[in-house]
């Protein structure tokens, strides 16, 4: 398989390009996004007030998404190899379909987050990963023996 042709992984980082806007929106445009896509009162009223936390933690969100947005891109064979991206792609992989399949788990964690934010999130997470999972299927033998798995 044309190794740049992988429309999984391409796909794949096009999402997580789209989730990191999304994100940076919530940053950028405050409590109505939060509110918008879920995030709960508390983390809307800390927006609005100017306080830290929704800040950095959106922006650490942000930048996690961009890097596996890359790392999609590097195991595509669309922009030059990053370094581990075998592993980064297990890794990435395992990461969404484990947040997909564990919402339930996390909800009494987050009690301000809406069951709506939690079924899409989670639905998102879900299609993302397999994405990932079948692009880096697809991928594997181009991704070369020298890198370990």
């Amino acid at each position: 398989m044309n190794s740049a042709g992988n429309k999984y992984l391409l796909t794949a980082a096009i999402c997580c390009f789209a989730a990191a806007l999304a994100h940076l929106g919530c940053i950028v445009f405050g409590g109505d996004w939060y509110r918008f896509f879920g995030a709960g009162e508390q983390m809307a009223q800390m927006a609005e007030q100017g306080l830290w936390y929704p800040t950095m933690v959106t922006s650490v969100i942000v930048l996690v998404l961009m890097v596996w947005a890359l790392y999609a891109l590097s195991g595509a064979g669309a922009i030059k190899r990053l370094p581990l991206t075998k592993l980064a792609l297990i890794l990435i992989t395992g990461i969404f379909l484990l947040r997909g399949v564990s919402f339930v788990g996390l909800m009494p964690m987050f009690p301000e987050n809406s069951l709506t934010f939690w079924l899409v999130s989670s639905g998102i997470c879900l299609f993302i990963g397999g994405l990932f999972a079948v692009g880096s299927w697809q991928q594997w033998p181009a991704l070369g023996a020298n890198e370990p798995a």
